[in-house]
């Protein structure tokens, strides 16, 4: 690993610096979250649309095979099957669907990376797993959706949680400010865990997303967003096709 760059949100990311590189998705509560669990309940695929009149449009193209999810202001949107919450996706209801998909933030930061080389979707959920194949990328781009154009603690800490895996094995990557910052918060945090057995979610809940999670009664989906390694799909990105399925 030579080179690890962080930015906290798709508007701080440059002209061009993503061009041909492999990039890594990050939209903790709850897009790459949600993805990671509907992929590992067996959807085909995921498309993610940025806006709902697209979304509603390729649900007509795609027919009976295809389910729409998503959100808007953290809530479901009105005629959609599910809204963006982890644990409305189970085998029993998207397993060989096809997922048109759409959210306020996270589906807006997969746009940035359309000239990537590669894209994959990174959550706490599937942080070892991610960070298994991106172990011979020789960089790697690091985006956080954030929430409404504000940086957010959840994806900052996912993004320490990978540079800190991504560097574990020694050597002098080169990282931006960003990434050393995330470094830095992340080992913070893990600092405390051990200290004070503070669990992820706890401190999750502080964070400005999470509190607008709470409000709505969706506090359940920060739990889960927060559990490390649970699942080992990896969300991919085919920017060509514009779909999502699990990396090989």
């Amino acid at each position: 690993m030579q080179t690890i760059n962080a930015h906290f949100l798709p508007e701080l990311v440059e002209d061009g610096q993503l061009t041909g590189k492999p990039v890594v998705v990050i939209d903790v509560l709850r897009a790459t979250t949600t993805i990671v669990y509907a992929l590992a309940a067996g959807a085909h695929c995921v498309v993610p649309c940025v806006d709902v009149d697209e979304a509603r449009q390729m649900r007509k193209e795609f027919g009976d095979e295809a389910r729409l999810g998503g959100e808007r202001g953290g809530k479901r949107i009105d005629g959609f099957d599910f809204g963006n919450s982890p644990i409305e996706y189970t085998e029993a209801t998207i397993k060989d669907k096809t997922l048109i998909f759409t959210t306020t933030n996270g589906t807006q930061a997969m746009k940035t990376a359309a000239r990537a080389r590669r894209v994959l979707l990174a959550a706490f959920v599937n942080l070892s797993a991610v960070c298994d194949q991106l172990a011979l990328e020789e960089s790697v781009e690091i985006v956080c959706a954030g929430t409404n154009r504000q940086i957010t603690r959840e994806d900052v800490l996912l993004a320490g949680a990978i540079t800190e895996q991504l560097t574990r094995d020694g050597g002098c990557p080169q990282l931006n400010d960003q990434a050393t910052i995330a470094l830095d918060s992340w080992s913070r945090f893990s600092r405390e865990l051990a200290e004070n057995k503070v669990p992820l979610h706890e401190t999750l809940r502080n964070s400005g997303g999470a509190r607008n999670l709470i409000e709505i009664g969706l506090e359940r989906d920060i739990e889960i967003a927060a559990q490390l390694d649970k699942l080992e799909v990896v969300p991919e990105l085919d920017v060509a096709r514009w779909r999502i399925t699990s990396a090989a």
